[in-house]
């Protein structure tokens, strides 16, 4: 992709792991609202299980989640307590003991928490929650000092996939971000998780950093290949100081411009193709047999708040302080601050505070949107005929593309066939956001989409 045509469509869009997207949720979707949704779901159906544990020892001054450093154990003891009461407080809501087929520990960083009471949290979701044959644990690994007692409890927990930050292997770089990670403590953790039975690693990366250079890139990617994981995370910095005041933290004239922050990326995704890795979307790559890679070759990939993946529920129950769950009438948050969040539960409801009631065309839209992001191609005809509307309907979205297809972003033939293709996959979140009727109306302000 030429230059000048990059930097046209270098404007910030949504990362649309939802649509709509999460700016556009509001007060009107109550604890109330969710404790009914909750209520209503259909015994038949498998849900997934997504538990934040917001806290980190140290301060990563990339991050753009919600979390708090803490170098005691006590707030992270006392947060646990009340994350037992909201499970409590949700599976009591729920019809029955319903099937889990998915659980994810996100953060923070959950290998903050003891051997015990990691034991002590897996135990709580086995007591409320049926977990099926075959169910996937995956769990957001920091290995800065995670050692072996913690991935034996792990292990002895289900864990079945650890997802491990990398970033950078560069020691300019990890000081630039105030993240320094040895090579050799991350390959100790890899081997270490395989040896206790935790055969699925996940390795997540970054581009666009201060200080980064394609030299460096080239060099974790390499790093990354030799420790053989089955998914990597290719995932673009978001410089975001107005939302996240700690990235102010973070030299700004030692960031790398538009032109070579896309040389990173293409870069590095050539090396992992190369390597063997199936591309996925906008940012993932996967080994070919891997269930993402499987998902994407059958047509039922899917894209949700952790990114791409093969989870077919309908519904995510987001647990914890800020977690966001998607139900078949529409999103729920919670509060995000911690104290908040605390309140909320020790008040005996749930810790609900906004979210959106999804209409026929949210739906939709979602699921133009999610195709794009996926495979790159929306056959808008089809889904039109499958939510009974007519395809005429998307026609000023459709006119909105002929400049795009004049530039070689997306192709769109004669059916309404809209394809993204292969050289212009980066700028995908711009034709995803034609379809976005939210976007003209929100003040959030959002990343850049290489």
């Amino acid at each position: 992709m030429d230059l000048p045509l990059l930097q046209r469509y270098d404007r910030p869009v949504p990362r649309y792991t939802s649509y709509p997207t999460a700016p556009h949720f509001h007060a009107d979707v109550s604890a109330e609202t969710y404790a009914g949704w909750l209520g209503a779901l259909s015994l038949d159906e498998a849900v997934s299980l997504y538990l934040h544990i917001p806290f980190c020892d140290s301060l990563c001054w990339f991050c753009g989640c919600h979390t708090k450093i803490t170098r005691r154990y006590a707030p992270v003891s006392a947060y646990l307590d009340v994350l037992e009461q909201e499970i409590d407080r949700v599976a009591d809501a729920l019809p029955a003991v319903m099937p889990v087929s998915r659980i994810h520990w996100g953060g923070g960083s959950p290998t903050i928490l003891t051997p015990d009471d990691i034991a002590r949290l897996s135990r709580r979701l086995s007591e409320r929650f049926r977990w099926m044959e075959g169910l996937e644990f995956s769990v957001e690994i920091d290995p800065r000092g995670f050692g072996t007692e913690g991935i034996a409890a792990l292990a002895a927990a289900g864990v079945t996939r650890a997802s491990i930050g990398v970033q950078d292997v560069n020691p300019a770089v990890q000081r630039a971000v105030n993240r320094l990670q040895p090579i050799e403590g991350t390959l100790e953790a890899v081997d270490r998780l395989r040896a206790a039975g935790i055969r699925h690693v996940n390795l997540d990366l970054m581009y666009g950093l201060p200080e980064q250079t394609e030299t460096a890139v080239a060099e974790t990617v390499a790093a990354t290949l030799a420790m053989a994981p089955d998914r990597v995370s290719l995932f673009g910095y978001a410089h975001v100081p107005w939302m996240k005041r700690h990235q102010r933290l973070i030299d700004e004239t030692r960031l790398p411009d538009a032109a070579a922050r896309f040389a990173q990326a293409d870069l590095a995704a050539a090396m992992l193709v190369d390597g063997g890795y199936v591309r996925i979307g906008l940012d993932h790559f996967a080994r070919a047999d891997d269930g993402l890679a499987l998902a994407l070759r059958q047509g039922r990939l899917r894209r949700n708040f952790q990114g791409y993946t093969d989870d077919t529920a309908e519904c995510l129950i987001g647990l914890g302080a800020s977690a966001i769950g998607g139900l078949p009438q529409g999103y729920v948050q919670n509060a995000a601050p911690i104290h908040a969040y605390r309140d909320a539960i020790t008040a005996g409801g749930l810790a609900t505070v906004r979210g959106l009631v999804l209409s026929a065309d949210d739906r939709l839209r979602r699921a133009v949107i999610e195709r794009l992001m996926c495979d790159l191609r929306v056959d808008i005809a089809a889904l039109a005929d499958r939510f009974g509307v007519r395809a005429a309907d998307f026609d000023g979205e459709l006119e909105s593309l002929i400049p795009l297809s004049h530039d070689g972003i997306v192709s769109v033939d004669g059916d309404a066939v809209i394809t993204v293709p292969e050289p212009a996959r980066p700028l995908v979140r711009c034709v995803a956001a034609v379809f976005d009727r939210y976007l003209a109306t929100g003040t959030a302000r959002h990343s850049r989409p290489v």
